[in-house]
């Protein structure tokens, strides 16, 4: 079974000068560490253009949070002859007993702005339909 977390992990490049400034924001106590000063700064961010983001979700009828897709919704979609047309803000997840067969079968596109979590033959079976 595939571990699923709620979070993944990213490398950033920074100025020395904006790391001295973070780690001495961290020695004087400000942030626990740089990882939480990092995330207080994205959050800030994040909650600065919230009102554009909602308007881009809503816009381009985007999935918010988190989407699991099971081997049960993929074959009612191959009963009723229909295919999955799905964009995810966040993290989009196929059961680990979905097919790489039934994924091609029933998963006409898939978009993610996050992560992807699925097994490695499914995700290289859909590899031409992720955007």
């Amino acid at each position: 079974m595939a571990r699923t977390t709620d979070s993944e992990k990213i490398t950033i490049n920074l100025g020395h000068v904006d790391l001295g400034q973070v780690d001495l924001l961290v020695s004087e106590g400000f942030y626990s560490n740089r990882t939480d000063f990092i995330r207080t700064a994205i959050r800030n961010q994040l909650t600065q253009h919230s009102d554009a983001l909602k308007q881009v979700v809503a816009r381009k009828m985007l999935v918010l949070g988190l989407q699991h897709i099971s081997r049960e919704d993929l074959q009612n979609l191959q009963r009723s002859r229909q295919k999955l047309t799905l964009r995810v803000v966040g993290l989009a997840s196929i059961a680990d007993d979905v097919t790489p067969e039934l994924a091609l079968e029933t998963i006409e596109a898939l978009e993610v702005l996050g992560a992807l979590h699925a097994s490695p033959e499914v995700k290289r079976a859909l590899a031409g339909r992720l955007k």
